[in-house]
């Protein structure tokens, strides 16, 4: 495995990891950790119906895009579908003014951008690999 391999393998493995453990502590108190976001952003332009909707969501959406990742399975889709994820929350941030949180948003948005690209050259040890049909 090439040191471009190896270095794609474990930013992937890096991110799919924070994702993953995100929604995997979120998702046995779920109701806590909405609620908790929901009091965040009473005072933001976003409307409460939104902002719930997407506080209940968000849990599932780290876990299985951050489980999807760490397999490596549909990885171009789940690098595209946590790049969203992230652009919300940048966004959600931004209207309550938490800023102490945007650097961290701002890091995982570009690992998952950052290893958009790379996809196809570098993603060796993946569930892709295998399932993909020879052309």
């Amino acid at each position: 495995m090439s040191s471009s391999a190896k270095a794609f393998l474990l930013l992937r493995l890096a991110i799919g990891t924070s994702f993953f453990g995100h929604g995997l502590v979120r998702l046995p108190k779920l109701d806590k950790f909405a609620h908790g976001m929901i009091a965040q952003f009473q005072h933001s332009i976003l409307p409460e119906a939104i902002v719930t909707a997407f506080a209940y969501a968000l849990p599932f959406a780290e876990f299985i895009i951050g489980l999807l990742v760490l397999l490596g399975l549909f990885t171009r889709q789940s690098l595209v579908a946590g790049a969203i994820v992230m652009l919300l929350l940048i966004f959600g941030t931004t209207t309550i003014e938490g800023w102490n949180n945007l650097d961290t948003q701002l890091i995982h948005l570009l690992f998952f951008a950052g290893l958009l690209p790379f996809v196809d050259q570098y993603n060796t040890y993946a569930l892709d690999k295998v399932i993909r049909k020879p052309r």
